[in-house]
């Protein structure tokens, strides 16, 4: 792989300024303001599955491609399944240390922390594509495996500390179970990715007028609406002590520092590397958060939410993706 040599100022003010990231901070500016400005909640939903269905098709394509399932593909995605059992039990470490959450908030939190976020990996994808930078088409299976490991060790770690919220839980059971196995987001996800993989060129030429060239646009509206959201999250951020602050911060840059070293033993390539990472860096704030509602409802939403989806969300899409490229750059 060729990357382009620039350094790491260039690649922030470049991200900064990149047409989704601007609009990302419309939005913020307009919730701030309390504009009139408002997508309506269907249209935010087409876009969404718009990108799964993009993101999972080009995925597939590049298999398709160049791309083999080798013995570094079924390590990358084992060690991010790992990843996603075991960082919940990191944060709930730091966070049970630091603050003074009740167990099942806290996780909460942590489960989020260790899960991934769709919207942070489309938007490293579209800056990796904007520096002319490839990746494997594998990486979008190892999203699609990474989502629900997490939420099972966070139900773990409550019941382990607090055991009288295992009743709501089993109640909630077999609606959790087709929250995590049939979540409509990673099936179409995966689906996607296979129709991709299945149709090769053949699919590139009938669908480039669709999946590909709209990409750039339709996340710039995705990521406006996304802005609003965020904005009004952090509305609430004085439910957020420094210390959970802190955590939204810090949790991702700890998880970066994992996906990095991952990825050097892996011999990923820095394409490959800084999506890996992100998968690692980023935190949930959908598919975890309809399971902790479901089965954790002691669970504070009004702390995970705003932590993960007002903090750790806008930290990564503006400075989170062009820092781990940057390292993934010099280590790789």
């Amino acid at each position: 792989h060729t990357e382009p040599n620039m350094d790491m100022l260039s690649l922030f003010t470049e991200n900064f300024v990149s047409v989704p990231i601007l609009f990302f901070i419309l939005g913020v500016c307009a919730g701030f303001l309390k504009s009139d400005l408002d997508i309506p909640e269907q249209i935010s939903s087409y876009f969404a599955i718009y990108l799964m269905m993009a993101i999972g098709f080009k995925g597939g394509l590049a298999i398709a491609k160049t791309d083999h399932f080798t013995t570094q593909t079924f390590f990358t995605m084992g060690l991010g399944v790992m990843s996603g059992f075991i960082l919940p039990f990191i944060g709930y470490f730091f966070l049970k240390r630091t603050t003074k959450l009740d167990a099942p908030t806290a996780a909460a939190v942590a489960a989020h922390y260790g899960s991934v976020s769709l919207v942070t990996f489309v938007t490293c994808i579209s800056f990796l594509e904007n520096n002319l930078v490839t990746y494997a088409g594998y990486i979008v299976a190892t999203l699609a495996l990474m989502e629900a490991p997490a939420i099972l060790s966070g139900l773990y770690i409550a019941h382990k500390a607090a055991p009288n919220t295992i009743t709501s839980t089993e109640r909630a059971t077999p609606k959790l179970s087709k929250e995590i196995f049939v979540n409509g987001a990673i099936l179409l996800l995966t689906g996607s990715f296979l129709v991709g993989w299945a149709t090769g060129e053949d699919g590139l030429h009938k669908m480039q007028g669709f999946l590909i060239d709209p990409f750039d646009g339709i996340l710039a509206f995705f990521l406006l609406d996304m802005g609003l959201v965020v904005a009004r999250q952090l509305m609430h951020i004085n439910v957020l002590n420094l210390r959970l602050l802190c955590f939204g911060i810090y949790m991702p840059l700890l998880s970066a520092t994992i996906g990095l070293a991952l990825s050097k033993v892996l011999g990923l390539s820095v394409g490959t590397a800084t999506l890996f990472t992100v998968l690692l860096a980023s935190a949930s704030y959908i598919a975890v958060t309809a399971a902790m509602r479901l089965a954790l409802p002691e669970a504070k939403a009004g702390v995970y939410v705003p932590l993960s989806l007002g903090v750790t969300f806008p930290f990564n899409i503006i400075i989170g993706i062009p820092l781990y490229y940057t390292i993934a750059n010099i280590i790789l």
